[in-house]
């Protein structure tokens, strides 16, 4: 069996970005933090999550992040299953964040796009099925 364990996102403002995924995962929590250097460049770096996954922050980001809207090659977006979406947007509309983008209308999933204020996609779903073939269909 293979999981994912951890996403490492480096990024200039690690509060900013650590009150977005607060308000998204309100059981995570801060696993660590620290200060290193990266290739020569000094940095704070944080793992915000649970027992079993996280998320990494650093702060030594450089420039803004890639055109969502554009063609450059790097990360579109990463997704978060949720059995109840409409409790996310509630938490995270409470924090002072609203959708980026709504998800396409389907019969089997319920969608919602969110930019963090490191300029990161991030989707969550619920899924309305547990029959697999209906969950991933493209109907």
């Amino acid at each position: 069996m293979m999981h994912l364990e951890h996403v490492n996102l480096v990024v200039q403002d690690i509060p900013a970005v650590l009150r977005f995924y607060a308000a998204a995962f309100p059981h995570w929590n801060v696993r660590d933090e620290g200060t290193g250097e990266w290739n020569g460049k000094p940095r704070n770096w944080l793992h915000f999550g649970d027992d079993y996954q996280y998320l990494a922050f650093s702060d030594h980001g450089e420039a803004a992040n890639r055109d969502l809207k554009g063609h450059q090659v790097g990360l579109a977006h990463f997704a978060y299953v949720t059995s109840n979406i409409a409790e996310v947007i509630k938490r995270l509309a409470s924090a002072g964040y609203t959708p980026y983008q709504n998800g396409a209308e389907h019969p089997y999933r319920k969608n919602v796009y969110f930019l963090d204020p490191a300029g990161f996609e991030i989707e969550f779903v619920e899924y309305l099925s547990d029959d697999v073939r209906e969950r991933n269909s493209t109907v």
